[in-house]
């Protein structure tokens, strides 16, 4: 492609037209559900992506740090929900944002809710809860089937200034799942632990909870079924680690890394590149699925794969071997690379290179801190 054969590298490229489909193809499939569509930003943190991924403009979105929300809250974005449990230390940075942006917080605990009741008493102020719920990730959240859990809800229903607007979830433990098979009854699992939940907070009074989820692989393989918001984020790129578990194909990854040939050893069956850890991450992939996957997927400059493996990342180098010791390489050759995780990936650059027929047609600037 020749607008990849003259950037600097190692380059951090998105394809814009594979991210436009990936984005048209989801939120097509949350319109059809008839539930709300409430993306993830955390994999690209860009307006650019953010607007794509609601057909070209503003809508309700999910982020992962406070700096997003208030880097979205500053481009126009309204209506943002923080998809981490709060920290009281954080609150006055909350209610900055709030002031102009209606965000939704997250709870798990009974001294959470306490801080959260205390903070919006003094402040005066009424602060949007949803209630974290564990569909089986055992990250965090409260278990579905506790007496405790539907307590704890009823604590934030009862709180002055406290509006409990709903129920999370998120089935990360998907990204274990094998193939599209185990997804889809991962997805249910998830799914039916805000309906449970739902059920029995609806039976002690409390109607008109939202029941989000919210993983891309479950999104990806899954019919929508049960809830009211959905959240998936990583469909945006997809990655080599989607592609492996059955999320989606190969060519479904819009964001990839353009490395550069700089060493080569025949006799080995390897070659240098100049992409290391720094550039990809060293996230090892789905070695559940294949314990040798190596640090990505390795492809002509064109997108083809290649009969090859990133085996080794050290900071600012990575070492391609071939499986097929025929293939030469040359000095300056460029090579393409599917990242493993593309989240932590696009973390690693401040700026990304996009893609269009074939040239490179600008940049998105990333948000970047906490």
């Amino acid at each position: 492609m020749s607008g990849l054969s003259t950037i600097a590298t190692p380059a951090f490229v998105v394809d814009r037209e594979i991210a436009k489909a990936n984005c048209d193809r989801m939120r097509a499939k949350a319109l059809i559900a008839g539930v709300v569509f409430r993306p993830h930003v955390k994999t690209h943190k860009t307006v650019e992506g953010a607007r794509l991924q609601h057909g070209d403009s503003e809508g309700p979105i999910t982020v992962s740090t406070l700096a997003e929300a208030e880097f979205f809250a500053n481009a126009g974005f309204d209506d943002i929900t923080w998809a981490v449990p709060v920290a009281p230390s954080k609150l006055d940075r909350c209610l900055a944002i709030a002031k102009r942006a209606r965000l939704i917080l997250l709870v798990d605990h009974p001294s959470a809710v306490a801080a959260l009741s205390e903070f919006s008493a003094s402040n005066q102020v009424d602060l949007d809860v949803m209630l974290k719920v564990d569909c089986g990730y055992h990250r965090a959240g409260v278990d579905p089937d506790a007496p405790e859990s539907v307590e704890l809800a009823l604590s934030i229903a009862r709180a002055p200034r406290l509006r409990l607007r709903g129920l999370l979830t998120h089935a990360g433990h998907s990204y274990g799942a094998k193939d599209a098979g185990e997804i889809a009854r991962i997805a249910r699992d998830e799914s039916g632990a805000v309906r449970r939940l739902g059920s029995v907070l609806e039976r002690a009074g409390i109607s008109g909870l939202l029941r989000s989820v919210g993983s891309t692989p479950t999104m990806s393989v899954a019919p929508i079924e049960g809830v009211d918001e959905v959240r998936p984020g990583n469909y945006v790129f997809y990655d080599a680690f989607q592609a492996a578990i059955g999320s989606c194909h190969l060519s479904d990854c819009a964001a990839f890394v353009v490395t550069t040939v700089i060493g080569s050893n025949e006799s080995r069956g390897e070659c240098l590149v100049d992409a290391g850890a720094l550039a990809l991450s060293k996230d090892p992939g789905p070695v559940h699925v294949d314990p040798g996957f190596g640090f990505g997927v390795v492809c002509r400059i064109d997108g083809v794969p290649l009969p090859a493996r990133l085996v080794s990342l050290s900071q600012e180098h990575g070492i391609v071997r071939w499986r097929d010791r025929s293939i030469r390489v040359a000095i300056g050759d460029r090579l393409r690379i599917v990242p493993n995780h593309s989240c932590l990936t696009a973390a690693l650059f401040d700026r990304y290179l996009v893609l269009a027929g074939g040239r490179i047609e600008g940049e998105w600037r990333p948000c970047r801190g906490w």
